[in-house]
């Protein structure tokens, strides 16, 4: 029934933010925030802890009213349109919902008869997601007994029951071990394919890396760069060819074949690894052609892309982890 709600004055945008605000005392948690989410994409926010993400997320599904700003989800205003909103969105928090002292069996049966599905509806819905989501073997078991992973799983199951075409999932693997992870990747791509919008908060950039078409970066309550994965990754830097020789007496000439082709200079690192800027990859071949004619034999040859570690680091001055501080790069792409 919901796609009836889906924005019918631009249905390729399905968030569109501007210059949202939200004051905690002295502090701005969210300060003048600008977004335009595609439909039918992952949508990345990343940042530290403290950087705005979840107070973002919270003002976005309704949870909490902005100070400033404005937002619509599918053309509907999150402020006057908030229970339309609230029909096209589901959202899974960093900490699982469901109720401890009930089975997943029973969890996701009263949430979907919650959401007005008959008895029947129910339990048929319920089975679904228990089977999609692998917790049928432990569909009765006490929830106690869950790890943390399936609990996570459950908590963006019984957020799925009714199908929402917007889905905020707010660092939903946090804590997880790999593994479980990975499992929770592969479900929010099938979400993705199956025609969702997903926006998804992380401090893990691999994460990013993994499942965004496109990522917003956020610091101290504000957008500082926006983009693919790729074109951040290309705001830090060209990509960097690195050549090991099997003869390390070679290397000097390895070097001049560098300068001449590449027109930079190669350094060699403490591993032995004779490192250039690559910016253009066409060039790689005319390296090692160059180098087979001087009968220079290679062990390993790697082309190495600047990591989304190394984005973050450059745009802000310091790692995810770490509690944010004052920036020391100025690479705003869609902040006013």
């Amino acid at each position: 029934m919901h796609h009836k709600l889906y924005n019918t004055i631009n249905p390729s945008i399905a968030v569109e933010v501007h210059g949202l605000v939200k004051h905690f005392g002295d502090n701005r948690a969210v300060d003048g925030i600008d977004l335009q989410i595609p439909t039918g994409t992952v949508y990345g926010v990343l940042g530290p802890n403290g950087a705005g993400k979840t107070t973002a997320l919270r003002i976005l599904s309704t949870l909490m009213k902005p100070d400033k700003g404005s937002a619509k989800i599918f053309g509907h205003d999150i402020l006057t349109e908030g229970q339309i909103v609230r029909q096209l969105i589901g959202l899974t928090g960093q900490y699982a919902s469901v109720d401890e002292k009930l089975s997943a069996n029973e969890n996701l049966y009263i949430f979907s008869r919650l959401l007005g599905f008959s008895r029947s509806d129910s339990r048929k819905k319920t089975k679904e997601l228990l089977e999609e989501f692998g917790l049928m073997e432990a569909a009765t078991r006490p929830l106690a007994k869950f790890s943390g992973g399936m609990r996570r799983r459950l908590d963006l199951a019984a957020s799925l029951i009714s199908k929402p075409p917007l889905i905020f999932l707010d660092e939903p693997t946090t804590g997880l071990d790999p593994r479980t992870r990975i499992q929770m990747w592969n479900t929010i791509r099938s979400l993705v394919s199956d025609g969702s919008t997903v926006i998804l908060t992380t401090q893990y950039l691999d994460e990013a890396d993994q499942l965004a078409d496109h990522i917003a970066v956020i610091d101290r309550g504000k957008v500082i760069a926006q983009g693919t994965p790729t074109q951040l990754k290309a705001s830090v830097g060209a990509a960097t060819l690195e050549l090991k020789l099997i003869d390390k007496t070679e290397y000097e000439i390895a070097k001049t074949v560098i300068q001449s082709l590449l027109l930079v200079e190669g350094h060699f690192s403490s591993e032995g690894i004779l490192t250039a800027p690559l910016s253009d990859p066409e060039l790689i071949t005319d390296v090692l052609l160059a180098l087979r004619n001087r009968n220079i034999q290679l062990s390993e040859v790697s082309v190495k892309t600047p990591t989304l570690d190394e984005v973050f680091l450059a745009i802000t001055g310091h790692e995810t982890e770490k509690v944010a501080v004052e920036s020391t790069f100025s690479l705003t792409t869609n902040n006013k």
